[in-house]
């Protein structure tokens, strides 16, 4: 049989509580520890035990940048696998399926272009001294034994994985593993048309989602103070700094609600200490008046936040794109922020670090919009280049000429709008933090003069902020193309995936209109990283540009098609705008494109 090697799109399904999250990573840390790219992308439903998860893998010997709705290989561990998931395999794909399972027991496949390998997976794991629970590590194997890859690999991630849960666990684990791939070996050697082989490493390399990336930028970037109430999918930013709270000396604090987070933040920006929270969309909404005090006193923050969809509790454990209107204008009036949008893990760690810079040069808040397809997503990335970064704190006032009695200006007008700041108790720097409206000092101050100065200034830093960002937008593929996609955040991997295949696989142009000399259809892709300030001369000198235009969102308004009507004037007609809670597959950008 033909093989078609290091190219693999594994997914297994399952109950919560029996190890689907273990198995994948498992699965996605042998094969990258093997030197393979990966990137893998979980679904699972807000219940803590029960209802129908998934993990899935892709594996290819170059780079990966998202997930497919394409399935190779598909290991089932409950009947509900198969009854959402068949559908997915391509053919020629296998299915692995647990005989074991009664309701799985005289299965049939009714698809004749697909493997199917029905593997007593709970007989295996008990026969090797496990539990049922151990199914999944018997799972692993076996996928792994299909596609040839060497068992050297799973017995050293398993030792690694479960050292802390003791010898025993790790014996029982790598039992269970060995019988799932002997099984397979003796029983189905060769009969299925996918390999995996070994690839020498080049280079250290990080497994990484969006989440950890954040997390790490903000220790970069020197985060001292992190203030949060737990939100899915926000959460595991804390729990990562949480967990390395004492190895980079910070304070993690969980408070009792996001009001709280938030205004502990903002005292920590005003006391000069590099300072963060993360949320999702209900608890931002709680954290809208202290964001607009963060504006309001000029004090320093940061802000990630994490989409899922709305409104209300909406779908907790799901992904979506519908914050950034509410981003952009959350708290009542007008003020400064800025909004940053990174596609991958690897501007999340830049942008983060990047984030913490602005707010301190430009005392203002500033917003990281992330999702959870961002957020949880893993991908093999080389290791983060931080030899160039440099942290900026901002200006900072001589006040040693003041007396120890003395009034400080701390919001005097300057021609960047930026006013130079004190830290709190130093001798002649005594000023107010006042919400209300207020003068040079921070007294109260409700004069029609004074409020239009103050309001100048405040807004004046926009003008500034984009000398801070040299790249607010990129443009991926040839300069002039067919079509020009426009997204942001999390679309970008499926959009550059979609491109991958389009060049791969040329779509020729329709009978009866031009083409050039035999070849595809060329496109690219603008990516708007800056949401505000918006870069209106780089987008606008773009899309006037481009002969089609096409919107990919995951929202249901196609928000930033309307924000770019709203600084540019220009329509995108066209949009592919997906809101069911899952992310959207470079197969729906293709036929997106073929489709106009």
């Amino acid at each position: 049989m033909e093989s078609k090697i290091n190219n693999l799109n594994w997914k297994i399904g399952g109950e919560a509580g029996y190890g689907i999250a273990s198995a994948g990573e498992i699965f996605t840390y042998a094969c990258a520890h093997g030197g393979l790219k990966t990137f893998t992308y979980l679904e699972y439903p807000s219940l803590i035990r029960g209802g129908h998860n998934t993990y899935q893998v892709l594996v290819r010997e170059n780079n990966v940048q998202s997930h497919s709705a394409r399935v190779d290989l598909l290991v089932a561990l409950h009947k509900q696998a198969i009854d959402k998931n068949l559908n997915e395999l391509v053919s020629g794909g296998g299915l692995i399926f647990d005989v074991d399972n009664s309701k799985m027991a005289d299965f049939k496949c009714l698809r004749q272009d697909i493997h199917c390998f029905p593997i007593p997976l709970e007989t295996l794991a008990k026969q090797a001294g496990g539990e049922k629970v151990m199914r999944n590590m018997v799972a692993v194997a076996a996928s792994l034994a299909l596609v040839q890859f060497p068992f050297a690999y799973l017995t050293e991630l398993i030792t690694r994985v479960f050292s802390k849960k003791g010898e025993k666990i790790v014996e029982l684990n790598i039992a269970a593993a060995k019988a799932g791939y002997d099984y397979v070996e003796q029983n189905f050697a060769g009969k299925f048309g996918y390999k995996l082989q070994i690839k020498p490493e080049s280079g250290k390399r990080l497994l990484i989602n969006g989440n950890e990336a954040i997390a790490m930028g903000a220790i970069k970037a020197g985060l001292k103070f992190f203030a949060a109430y737990p939100m899915t999918p926000a959460s595991s930013i804390m729990q990562y700094l949480a967990n390395n709270e004492r190895k980079y000396n910070l304070i993690v604090k969980q408070t009792e609600d996001e009001i709280a987070a938030m205004n502990m933040i903002v005292g920590a920006g005003f006391a000069g200490v590099r300072t963060m929270t993360a949320t999702s969309g209900g608890g931002f909404a709680l954290m809208t008046e202290a964001l607009g005090l963060s504006a309001m006193v000029e004090s320093p923050t940061v802000i990630a936040l994490v989409q899922r969809p709305g409104p209300a509790t909406g779908l907790p454990t799901w992904t979506e794109q519908g914050d950034l209107r509410f981003a952009l204008h959350a708290a009542q009036g007008d003020f400064p922020r800025v909004v940053l949008a990174p596609g991958d893990p690897e501007e999340c760690f830049y942008m983060t670090f990047q984030a913490f810079n602005i707010a301190d040069k430009y005392q203002l808040p500033v917003i990281i919009l992330s999702d959870k397809y961002l957020a949880e997503a893993r991908q093999t990335l080389p290791y983060f280049e931080t030899s160039d970064l440099k942290i900026e704190r901002g200006g900072w006032a001589n006040v040693s000429g003041l007396g120890a009695n003395e009034r400080f200006d701390r919001y005097v007008d300057t021609p960047t709008g930026v006013s130079p700041r004190v830290m709190p108790g130093t001798p002649g720097g005594v000023f107010i933090a006042n919400s209300d409206e207020h003068e040079l000092d921070g007294l109260d101050n409700e004069e029609a003069e004074n409020r239009k100065m103050m309001m100048d200034k405040k807004m004046r830093k926009l003008q500034f902020i984009k000398n801070d960002m040299p790249e607010p937008v990129k443009l991926y593929g040839p300069k002039e193309a067919d079509v020009t996609i426009v997204g942001w955040g999390s679309t970008k991997g499926p959009i550059l995936e979609a491109m991958k295949m389009i060049e791969s696989e040329p779509m020729k142009a329709k009978p009866g209109t031009e083409t050039r000399s035999g070849s595809g259809t060329r496109v690219n892709f603008l990516q708007i990283k800056l949401l505000s300030p918006f870069p209106v001369k780089e987008v606008d000198a773009i899309l006037r540009q481009a002969k089609k235009r096409v919107l990919v969102e995951n929202n249901f308004s196609g928000q930033l098609g309307g924000l770019i009507r709203e600084k540019t004037g220009i329509d995108i007609t066209e949009k592919l705008l997906k809101y069911d809670g899952r992310p959207i597959h470079p197969e729906e950008v293709v036929d997106k494109i073929q489709s106009i």
